[in-house]
């Protein structure tokens, strides 16, 4: 039986009296695509600073069998990492970089980045700073995929980048970094576009993990139902998790609920999971403020 990747029991993160991670237990096994999916200030990148051991943290927290915050020299040979914004030398050039990584980093295949670099416009001789958005991602994703890394955590890796850029990005990513044995977390606004390749959905709000579901059962968990007037009620008595108008229809989203009960009410359809996020969100929100 294979470890987790990531072990967590009781996570709590602070800032002075805000607390902004709350997670009791979650796992994530080897050779996952793992989506990390919340609203602004849900806590998604607070959570990856505990993996990075970048932040303390109370609780335990395994990375690849680690205690990311006392051990984070011997965690990053194993894993690699994308933010948002890419924080590069701006005047060091294309090859001074890939030689300045191959010393410093263990695990750096220099080869298997010219050869990522050399598909793309971006010359060896060209300066950070000459770069555009799209050419400086791609720059950083060569230096990722050229670790021998178990482990890749991506923090909103395309923001700011055309819808050209960002499916380049996740079609070079799989091409050319996961295998069986590498695991993937991302997280990003962009849910629709990472859909395809994800095989875990994870959605966090204030801090806290509201869904974690693999991707091959949602179909199986989550209905929605589109229903006319006339079958408001009865479809409304079945406990939907959220209810929103559309055309004159009413659609609910349920979780966990026989479709037997739905079958006559209305259409089915599973939920897309931008739909399926905020109806997650809204009832995770409800039941704080109930509470």
């Amino acid at each position: 039986m294979t470890s987790p990747v990531v072990k967590i029991r009781n996570l709590e993160k602070h800032y002075g009296r805000t607390q902004v991670v709350d997670i009791p237990q979650l796992d994530i096994e080897p050779g996952r695509i793992v989506g990390l999916i919340g609203p602004n200030g849900a806590g998604k990148t607070s959570t990856i600073r505990c993996l990075l051991g970048l932040s303390q943290f109370k609780g335990q927290l395994e990375v690849l069998g680690l205690n990311p915050y006392t051990d984070r020299s011997k965690l990053l040979k194993d894993v690699a990492f994308i933010a948002d914004t890419a924080v590069l030398p701006k005047w060091i050039n294309t090859q001074q970089l890939l030689d300045y990584m191959a010393k410093v980093h263990p695990n750096f295949n220099i080869e298997k980045a010219k050869r990522f670099l050399s598909q793309t416009n971006i010359r060896p001789t060209a300066k950070v700073k000459t770069l555009s958005k799209g050419m400086m991602t791609q720059l950083h994703l060569a230096l990722v995929i050229a670790i021998e890394a178990k482990l890749l955590l991506l923090d909103e890796p395309t923001l700011g980048l055309d819808i050209i850029y960002r499916q380049q990005f996740y079609e070079q990513l799989l091409n050319d970094f996961f295998e069986e044995d590498r695991t993937i977390i991302i997280t990003t606004h962009q849910v629709e576009e990472i859909e395809t390749i994800l095989t875990d959905l994870i959605f966090i709000n204030q801090g806290s993990v509201v869904l974690n579901v693999a991707m091959d059962d949602i179909a199986s968990r989550f209905v929605e139902l589109t229903v006319s007037s006339d079958n408001y009620q009865q479809a409304k008595a079945l406990n939907p998790i959220r209810e929103r108008s559309n055309l004159g229809n009413t659609i609910f989203t349920f979780e966990d609920t026989d479709p037997q009960l739905l079958t006559n009410l209305g259409r089915m359809n599973t939920p897309s999971l931008s739909n399926l996020f905020i109806a997650k969100c809204a009832q995770d929100s409800a039941k704080g403020v109930q509470s």
